[in-house]
């Protein structure tokens, strides 16, 4: 793959980003401060003169995310959603993870990765004072999502279901890869960071809420790429009227009346496909629709938020 941080005098330059369709990035970075046992125990019994040491961190790091652009020479200024910074105690020190969101034309996994090293700086910071040999070790991206190159997962990244096959009998699981909404009906939606499910009349601000059976449409990703596959690569989230567009879940094989959970939200399926509508700006665009045969459509159970790197698990009879 060639490279393009460079112009045609060999010089470097930050890439134009301006004609790629806005769509949800999420990125995960992990990093690790290891240090003796004496210093992980004030750290977890808050026994550090400065202070309590992931406090500091973690907002050292969310505020590291946000400045990225101006330490990282090529990297644009970027308008993000939301930044979360974890820790886990370990037996050799204590495991960083951040999670980056944005809905843009650019990927913000050198803001996780940012985030996730500023963060075990700031641990060092905090704690040099009782040992001056710890060590910074391990900052990697885990995951990014969103945009042309699609889904990463780096191999054995904790947390994720592909570093040990799930048994045979475990629930399906998907992922949310971006959600969309549109003022009016048979426009192509536009990327949002989150919708609000609303029991009853479906996505808050959509031109299909309401009390009636199809308030929310979903449609995989997979089936997009198909279409991306026959010639027409730039197609993104929303192009095809969709409000929720799935990854690793074929939406349409499922029965009328199943149960999805995303995220925090219920919909049940009331309905898959639909009758094309042939002037639709949907189909002008591509001369071809794939919701009509490949999208579902259901209503909300149960209310609340849901964004792009929700869990989707199809419910048996009986559960929650």
């Amino acid at each position: 793959m060639p490279l393009t941080h460079f112009n045609d005098q060999g010089r470097a330059r930050m890439v134009d980003v301006s004609q790629k369709p806005k769509t949800q990035r999420v990125a995960r970075a992990a990093g690790k401060v290891l240090m003796n046992a004496q210093t992980l125990e004030l750290v977890r019994t808050g026994g550090v003169k400065k202070g309590d040491v992931l406090a500091v961190a973690q907002v050292a790091g969310i505020m590291a995310a946000k400045r990225t652009w101006e330490l990282v020479p090529m990297c644009h200024p970027i308008q993000l959603t939301g930044v979360d910074v974890s820790f886990s105690y370990e037996p050799d020190g204590i495991a960083v993870e951040a999670t980056t969101r944005c809905c843009g034309e650019t990927g913000v996994e050198m803001e996780a990765m940012t985030a996730a090293s500023v963060a075990c700086l700031t641990i060092y910071d905090m704690c040099k004072a009782n040992q001056r040999d710890m060590v910074l070790t391990d900052v990697r991206l885990l995951e990014k999502d969103g945009g042309k190159s699609g889904h990463f997962v780096r191999e054995g990244a904790e947390g994720e279901a592909a570093a040990e096959p799930a048994p045979a009998n475990a629930p399906q699981v998907a992922t949310v890869a971006a959600v969309s909404v549109s003022e009016r009906k048979g426009e192509r939606k536009h990327p949002v960071d989150a919708i609000q499910l609303v029991v009853g009349s479906g996505i808050a601000g959509d031109a299909h809420a309401g009390n009636w059976h199809r308030q929310v449409s979903l449609l995989a990703d997979e089936s997009v790429q198909m279409m991306r596959e026959s010639g027409f690569p730039d197609l993104a989230a929303g192009d095809f009227a969709e409000n929720i567009l799935t990854r690793g879940i074929a939406v349409h094989e499922l029965p009328v009346g199943t149960t999805l959970a995303i995220g925090p939200a219920r919909l049940v399926v009331t309905q898959i496909g639909k009758k094309c509508h042939n002037d639709c700006e949907i189909r002008r665009k591509t001369g071809m629709c794939v919701m009509p045969t490949r999208g579902i459509f259901c209503v909300v159970t149960r209310g609340g938020t849901v964004r792009a790197g929700d869990q989707i698990r199809v419910l048996g009879q009986g559960e929650e």
